[in-house]
């Protein structure tokens, strides 16, 4: 007579727990993670927009017409339109978008660079910053 063999109940039990552990683990730090290298491309664009604001006061002596950046699917930037930047001040300032919603970065002319977070996103563990660009949770700056 042969003895059927298989794994039991416990056993299969005791293999879905430890998933749903290291589930539970492994996504709020994937999702850390994401957020965090969509922070890259907004300092990058505003790092940017400011060079470009630099040289033209550079050739013009006025940051009256500096071109913001393009929108993007997870950041929209403000501070370029007309009467906005003076001929001699600007703020460039980046919100977030669609699941970066609450985020805003800024820039400006004396290149004192901010960050702010909305209450849902201090809930989470976030924090801005009044005088850097956040990377991490807890306003740690870039």
């Amino acid at each position: 007579m042969s003895r059927l063999r298989g794994f039991t109940l416990i056993e299969l039990m005791v293999v879905v727990a430890i998933i749903a552990i290291l589930s539970a683990i492994a996504l709020p730090n994937y999702t850390d993670y994401v957020t965090r290298s969509r922070f890259t491309e907004v300092t990058g664009a505003l790092a940017n927009a400011r060079v470009a604001a630099e040289q033209l006061y550079q050739d013009n002596r006025t940051y009256v017409g500096i071109a913001c950046p393009a929108n993007t699917t997870y950041w929209t930037y403000s501070g370029c339109a007309v009467g906005s930047p003076t001929a001699t001040t600007y703020t460039i300032t980046a919100t977030g978008a669609g699941s970066m919603a609450g985020f805003t970065f800024s820039i400006d002319q004396a290149n004192t660079r901010s960050s702010t977070v909305n209450a849902a996103l201090t809930a989470e563990g976030w924090a801005g910053s009044a005088t850097c660009w956040i990377a991490r949770k807890g306003g740690a700056c870039a």
